[in-house]
């Protein structure tokens, strides 16, 4: 059966049906389909969609396919692989601003974790800092560090620097663990100590460390650590 994209009648196929009915009409395979934009010789572009769709499992696991499980697939070049992970980016930042961090209040560790758990990267850390004003109100946070966490590279230079330049009196940091388990590691009890040690002689207060998977968390401040 020849399933290419011009053997479909006009208004079933994916760009018309998303311009006369919405993109809320198009299936997860459909959507991809019109973001890849061709398929190949021997494979249209809705079955190659269906194939990637069918590598990450779920259209939640998306996101977890890198560009090297990409390109494995027979039909993802190097074009198709940087669409479709600058697609997964595009959301994940769309996610998280659709409620902007400079409205909230994060007065508990649970309320960062709720907010940040949908957007980090399985695949690497991040180190994050949240600066905060005098009222403990959020002024901006900035994603500082990617890889591994350690107290060489985390500087406290680069954290303390931006604390001074938006007038910051207290921060929050928070990086993330690649796998499912918060616990702190030696690594992460020396970065908390030293931070804690140099905001004390700098008089902006380090308020919490927290560490978040996609499932928990763990706060130096609700066990006694800071």
């Amino acid at each position: 059966m020849d399933n290419k994209i011009k053997n479909i009648p006009l208004d079933d196929r994916p760009r018309e049906r998303l311009i006369n009915k919405g993109a809320n009409s198009l299936s997860n395979e459909e959507l991809l389909a019109i973001l890849l934009g061709s398929g190949t010789k021997n494979l249209s572009v809705k079955s190659l969609s269906s194939l990637i769709l069918s590598k990450s499992g779920s259209i939640s696991d998306l996101s977890k396919l890198t560009y090297h499980d990409l390109i494995k697939i027979k039909g993802v070049g190097k074009a198709k692989a940087c669409t479709v992970l600058s697609l997964i980016e595009l959301s994940k930042r769309i996610n998280r601003k659709t409620e902007s961090v400079d409205r909230l209040k994060f007065n508990s560790p649970d309320k960062i974790f709720n907010f940040y758990k949908t957007v980090i990267d399985d695949n690497q850390e991040e180190f994050y800092v949240i600066y905060l004003d005098a009222k403990k109100r959020v002024i901006k946070d900035k994603l500082l560090f990617i890889g591994t966490v350690n107290h060489s590279l985390v500087h406290p230079r680069d954290i303390f620097k931006n604390a001074y330049n938006l007038n910051s009196t207290f921060i929050i940091c928070m990086h993330t663990h690649p796998s499912l388990d918060s616990t702190p590691s030696e690594n992460d009890l020396l970065v908390t100590k030293r931070i804690k040690k140099i905001g004390d002689i700098m008089g902006i207060k380090l308020i919490d460390h927290i560490i978040i998977t996609k499932n928990n968390y763990y706060s130096f401040l609700e066990n006694g650590q800071i």
